[in-house]
């Protein structure tokens, strides 16, 4: 009746995993009291939950992202407490198959379920607005995608309290994810979690190319997109290239453990090298799917607080469609060491050594935009900077290690765990911050407190040094990486520092915590009411903050790159003599429905409750086509409230002065 599900999958032997699972309920039990005490429910079922609209769901997407942050950090210090205790020769906390459980969940929620929803989280917040658009192309798919991506976070939140999870690492290699060698179900977690989440991506990958090609302002050629709107095209080009890939790995993984197919074992015909391909075919792509949107955030921060339009924006475009294509050709670089031979690590090592041209030229325009600019260095800027320090030592690395040779001798040591984590935490977190504060104004209405933005930045980029420029020195020490027992005692040294060094990050999220918390309690002094709290220079800042549902209510019409800040110069654009009707998508709980139903029929499917995963997969597919047939999906605003909306905007912005200083900065007295 229930398959292997049994009560012996509730690990009540293991204390940390308990006493994690009381705080959780604890903090679950408490939330769902305030929201009841508050009367919330209704609220948030019709605000939030049923929402379309691609402002809300972008929020919802990051403040997620932030919550599973706590999570994969929390699995970050038990992994390098238990690795600083043993290489003082202490026994540590953590046994080996548990480090390793929470060595895999670490890489998987901070790629996955952090990373991802923070970039496709400011995508959502502002790739519309920038083209001048009322919404995505496809409201109904953004909420989908939204829930599907809800579910993949609830099975692997769930593997923690009943089961376990995969031990082989965030890729889950093959042949030790298959049944021979992981017989629990720890690695269907795996599979279920990211099959069901990377279907929600692709669908926002067709979601946001889709958008972007056929919904653009009348006049904006590609060559008059925000490089930020650029970037987004670019990565989502990759989603639906590279998303494929992964689909059908897991597909074929799962035929191997569920129905004892042979694609990727060591007999039978089986050939594990083929999903190294495999996996990496889509896993290096996803690296520039983070990067890229990233990239973009750099590009508007740097020209808008040095006063001045970007430089090269036509080598930034190339350079970012060149990227593009690059980084379907280096994937071979993850296994140099398999014993492909010379030509073929030749051709890769080259590849990888010329992607990284592109990737300069970026650099170097950004600097050469601050190149004689009045810079602003507020929080943004010095995340921004922080970047350019960070990524700039993370890619050299990245090249050195493009030589064959040398990837030989690092690639299995913490030297490579010190590259990666240079280029995701310095380009993709960093930059994931500086588009947070950059655009929160816009999302909220209010800016984000300055003082608590600085400090925060400055814990993270030294706790970030700490943490990992002492890796490189233990990798060319010969330091293996996934160890977790009886590690030599010559590194300790260096992990005693990175040690301290997630101290120091920890102390930066705190930070974090506390500049929203502090921004929203003095949300009124903060309160920014003209919509262009930076002087900013594309379409988004012409909008109230936050924008109305509709975002424009006349359609821009685009003559030159940075639109908005034209019209700034010349005087601005004169409200037409008549607004008309706006047609909008209507909020649907559709998409929470469905996600529900994966989720169960994941959960099924991991424990082989075939009976519920039959019902809860026909359930999910049935809805799909009953809201197919769904007639009432739009609603009209009249032109009288259009009309009513932007008097009261423009009213606001004559009456109320901007929060801001002439540099930008908040004036708030605290």
């Amino acid at each position: 009746m229930l398959g292997k599900l049994t009560l012996d999958a509730i690990p009540i032997h293991q204390p940390i995993i308990m006493y994690t699972l009381a705080v959780m309920s604890c903090v679950g039990f408490a939330l769902v009291a305030y929201i009841t005490a508050k009367k919330k429910w209704k609220y948030l079922w019709v605000n939030w939950v049923t929402s379309v609209d691609h402002k809300k769901i972008g929020v919802m997407y990051i403040i997620m992202a932030f919550v599973m942050l706590f999570r994969g950090l929390s699995d970050a210090v038990l992994m390098r407490t238990q690795q600083t205790l043993s290489s003082a020769g202490d026994a540590g906390f953590l046994p080996p198959e548990h480090y390793d459980q929470i060595f895999t969940a670490h890489g998987v929620i901070m790629i996955f379920f952090v990373a991802m929803p923070l970039v496709i989280g400011l995508m959502n917040v502002a790739v519309p607005l920038q083209i001048g658009a009322r919404d995505v192309a496809f409201p109904f798919l953004n909420n989908l995608s939204f829930w599907l991506f809800i579910s993949g976070i609830v099975l692997i939140n769930l593997s923690l309290a009943i089961g376990e999870f995969a031990h082989n690492g965030w890729l889950s290699y093959a042949p030790l994810s298959g049944k021979q060698y992981s017989p629990g179900v720890g690695e269907d977690y795996w599979i279920w979690g990211l099959q069901i989440a990377g279907i929600g991506t692709l669908f926002t990958g067709i979601n946001f190319v889709t958008t972007i090609l056929k919904m653009r302002a009348p006049g904006m050629t590609l060559m008059k997109m925000p490089v930020f709107t650029w970037t987004a095209l670019c990565a989502n080009i990759l989603i639906i290239a590279a998303f494929p890939i992964l689909t059908v790995t897991i597909g074929l993984l799962t035929l191997d453990r569920y129905l004892d197919f042979h694609f990727f074992t060591n007999d039978l015909g089986g050939n594990m090298m083929m999903y190294v391909n495999l996996i990496w075919a889509w896993g290096h792509p996803e690296v520039y799917i983070l990067i890229l949107p990233a990239f973009g955030v750099f590009s508007e921060v740097f020209p808008t607080f040095s006063r001045k339009p970007i430089f090269g924006y036509t080598s930034l475009v190339w350079a970012t469609v060149a990227i593009t294509v690059l980084s379907f050709i280096v994937w071979l670089h993850h296994f140099f060491t398999m014993g492909a031979g010379a030509n073929v690590n030749a051709f890769f090592g080259i590849t990888t050594m010329i992607i990284a041209v592109p990737t300069g030229v970026k650099i170097f325009n950004w600097l050469f935009t601050m190149y004689k600019g009045r810079v602003v260095y507020n929080s943004m800027m010095l995340w921004s900077l922080g970047f350019v320090f960070t990524f700039v030592f993370g890619g050299v690395t990245g090249v050195l290690m493009a030589v064959p040779g040398v990837d030989f001798i690092v690639h299995g040591t913490v030297f490579l765990v010190a590259h990666f984590h240079n280029v995701i935490i310095g380009g993709v977190v960093f930059g994931t911050f500086a588009g947070i504060t950059y655009w929160f104004p816009k999302a909220f209405g209010f800016t984000l407190d300055e003082r608590w933005g600085v400090r925060a930045f400055w814990f993270w980029i030294t706790g970030f040094v700490l943490a990992f420029a002492p890796l490189y020195w233990l990798g060319l020490m010969g330091m293996p990486r996934r160890i977790s027992q009886h590690i030599d005692p010559s590194f300790h040294t260096g992990l005693a520092i990175a040690a301290v060094g997630v101290v120091f990050v920890i102390a930066g999220l705190v930070c974090q915590v506390i500049q929203f918390t502090v921004s929203i309690k003095h949300r009124k002094q903060y309160q920014d009411t003209t919509g262009d709290p930076w002087d900013g220079r594309t379409l988004e800042w012409s909008t109230s903050s936050p924008p109305p549902e509709y975002n424009f209510a006349v359609t821009p019409k685009i003559h030159a790159l940075d639109q908005f800040w034209e019209d700034k110069r010349t005087g601005g654009v004169s409200p037409p003599a008549r607004y008309s009707d706006i047609l909008m998508p209507s909020n649907t709980g559709m998409g929470c429905y469905i996600g529900s139903f994966a989720t169960v029929f994941g959960f099924a499917a991991i424990w082989h409750i075939w009976w519920l995963a039959i019902i809860t997969g026909a359930a999910t597919g049935l809805l799909w086509v009953l809201n197919s047939f769904r007639v009432n999906d739009h609603y009209l605003i009249p032109a009288s409230e259009v009309q009513e909306t932007e008097a009261a905007r423009a009213a606001q912005a004559e009456n109320k002065p901007s929060n801001l200083d002439s540099d930008g900065i908040p004036c708030v007295q605290m």
